[in-house]
């Protein structure tokens, strides 16, 4: 439960912020250019709100919504998520939206999206300030990796270390890593201290790649305890640090990476026990053990009831030494724009399997978004995700789908273009199609939440 408040009170944290500075892109402008903002409010306020205050002298009422889905910025003379149609039958006024040149209404609508791109480059500008860019080279893990079967038909082996591609070095194991195999022509590899070349089509699935289980590839970790916990089935077979586990019910473990997947499949027959006794008889398992002195052990072990032996590896944050790269004040703004727009190109591009099966499936709710969040609390880590979420925020909102800001930027320069407004019954069907897709990929996204947390997806 604690873990949930932290995580949940993170995003909406982060959630307001992105909301606050989305809805003050669109206030500023209309401000800078004469147009009358009925309404700012964070969250929406379907019948009720929890708070309103109108200042003295002020066309605006400031507010908080009961419905933390977002919020709005009611411009006069705008058809938007409101449908405040009656308003737009009296006559249009000089203070009104539409009463502007299209320019200015460009500018108004994209406002929010400009400021949550612009936040989203300062927050990694001062991110690289505070806490510099800190990473593992993927040359310097000297251990190599371990790479699955669609991998090794490619002509990976264990225990490869990863260099880089035709394009560059690879920087960190992450998202761009795997991106940048999945584009490359080329991989350069280390074998058995010889460096030497792998020719791949350069178009992987990037999606199946992370997917799979196991992925394609992560860093190999060898499988000896670093910590064996108290009164756990590890201890009672007599289980000590530096001890290796060479076998794991007569399967040969290689790397603890081959000692999680065989786990794994225990989990997947644990899932479909239906008796006491079946459970039991999942759990027992056989464990070859080799000692710091080389001598070896055969213990017959019962794993507790989530298959858990009860010893704990060096992970490789801690096996290899981070490189830190620190950044001034003033040089950490371009770093910072620079990783902004590499943010948002990545995603972009990441884009397109949206439109798989597998994408569809992949696609997350407010859950999946509050769970990336860390379960302890990081200002590191929240900003990072915060810094994310504005890039995805900026880009989702400026796709071309009505009742979004692409929308009515789409209809501007429809308009900009032909010199002929769309008219208003036209714009009101546009913005209830557009609200009833928007409805419609949230209620996709939360479903998947939900069929994921009952173990189904």
């Amino acid at each position: 439960m604690e873990i949930f408040l932290i995580r949940a009170l993170q995003f909406m944290m982060a959630i307001s912020l992105l909301v606050l500075i989305h809805e003050g892109g669109h206030f500023l402008f209309a401000k800078l250019f004469g147009i009358r903002v009925e309404k700012f409010y964070l969250f929406f306020d379907p019948w009720f709100h929890i708070f309103e205050f109108k200042p003295k002298k002020s066309d605006t009422a400031y507010g908080v919504g009961w419905l933390p889905l977002g919020g709005y910025c009611k411009i006069a003379g705008m058809i938007d998520e409101s449908f405040d149609t009656e308003q737009m039958k009296q006559p249009a006024q000089p203070w009104e939206f539409r009463s502007k040149p299209a320019w200015q209404r460009l500018f108004v609508m994209i406002g929010g999206v400009l400021f949550n791109f612009l936040l989203a480059l300062f927050i990694y500008s001062m991110i690289l300030f505070t806490w510099g860019d800190s990473y593992i080279p993927v040359k310097n893990m000297t251990n190599g990796m371990k790479f699955n079967q669609e991998a090794k038909a490619l002509g990976f082996r264990d225990g490869d270390i990863l260099v880089g591609t035709e394009n560059g070095e690879f920087k960190d194991f992450g998202a761009d890593m795997f991106r940048a195999i999945s584009e490359a022509r080329r991989v350069d590899i280390i074998r058995g201290g010889k460096s030497m070349s792998i020719a791949l089509s350069g178009d992987l699935n990037l999606l199946s790649m992370i997917k799979n289980q196991p992925p394609f590839v992560r860093p190999l970790l060898h499988c000896v305890a670093d910590t064996v916990m108290p009164g756990t089935p590890a201890a009672k077979i007599g289980m000590k640090k530096g001890d290796r586990i060479l076998a794991l019910n007569g399967k040969p473990v290689d790397s603890y990476n081959t000692f999680t997947d065989e786990i794994g499949k225990l989990t997947d027959v644990l899932a479909t026990a239906s008796t006491a006794a079946d459970s039991m008889k999942v759990r027992k398992a056989t464990v070859v053990l080799e000692h710091a002195d080389k001598s070896r052990d055969t213990a017959n072990v019962v794993l507790t009831a989530d298959l858990k032996l009860g010893f704990a590896t060096n992970s490789y944050a801690m096996i290899y030494k981070p490189y830190t790269k620190e950044y001034g004040f003033f040089e950490s703004f371009p770093a910072g724009a620079k990783y902004g727009v590499h943010v948002l190109t990545s995603y972009v591009d990441d884009m397109k399997y949206v439109f798989t099966a597998d994408g569809a499936k992949s696609l997350g709710g407010f859950g999946a978004i509050g769970s990336l969040f860390p379960a302890d609390w990081d200002w590191y880590m929240f900003w990072r995700m915060t810094a994310l979420l504005s890039v995805m925020l900026a880009f989702m909102n400026i796709l071309p789908i009505p009742a979004l800001d692409g929308g009515h930027v789409l209809f501007l320069i429809y308009e900009m273009i032909t010199r002929r407004k769309p008219s208003e019954d036209f714009m009101v069907k546009a913005e209830y199609v557009g609200f009833g897709i928007i409805i419609l990929l949230m209620i996709v996204a939360n479903l998947n939440d939900v069929l994921r947390w009952l173990g189904y997806m």
